[in-house]
């Protein structure tokens, strides 16, 4: 990587890292573009360059953002020995990060509210294929019943995602989880043989 390659993918990082502890602490709305770039010894332009504006740095911050949290979901599904608990303590991991605040507010919140429908978010397509090859899986192996892998592997992230919007938007996020969770789990286990 050239010096000035390496200085851009340096300002983006910055860029990243500040708007991403902005929008976590004042939301998207009242966080400023100018506060930020200060911060980091940047000028307005650098988050042009880079982002566009302050919408793409937002859908910047929470592609990171999603990609921790299925990073995160998947290593819980891989602390079972079997697929189907795999599966689902993957979308039970998914619900419970919308209890963390930053996850709250950057993806659950201010996310669908800017950028539109989380369902169309790239992060959010490539769970959706992982979860697919996890369901044609199962199928193969007759742990669930023969659907259609891409009906069931949209209808569980749905699940998932719908869930913890509701507890990100509930007045009392503490309580809504364990609902949601039992239903997801509920709602899943339909699916099996």
């Amino acid at each position: 990587m050239n010096k000035r390659a390496k200085t851009m993918a340096e300002n983006r990082a910055k860029l990243i890292a500040a708007a991403r502890k902005a929008f976590a602490e004042k939301g998207y709305a009242a966080a400023s573009m100018d506060d930020l770039t200060a911060e980091v010894g940047l000028t307005r332009g650098a988050l042009y360059h880079n982002f566009g504006d302050k919408r793409g740095l937002l859908a910047a911050v929470v592609e990171q953002i999603d990609t921790e949290m299925a990073l995160r979901a998947k290593a819980m599904a891989a602390q079972t020995d079997d697929a189907w608990q795999g599966l689902l303590a993957e979308g039970v991991a998914y619900i419970s990060m919308a209890l963390d605040p930053e996850v709250q507010r950057i993806v659950l919140l201010d996310g669908p509210a800017v950028l539109g429908d989380p369902s169309q978010w790239p992060s959010q397509n490539s769970c959706l294929q992982v979860t697919r090859l996890t369901v044609e899986r199962l199928i193969a192996e007759g742990v669930i019943k023969p659907i259609d892998p891409e009906a069931a592997a949209r209808l569980l992230s749905g699940a998932a995602l719908n869930a913890a919007l509701w507890i990100a938007a509930s007045s009392q996020p503490e309580n809504v989880m364990p609902k949601a969770v039992e239903a997801f789990q509920l709602l899943a286990s339909g699916l099996l043989k």
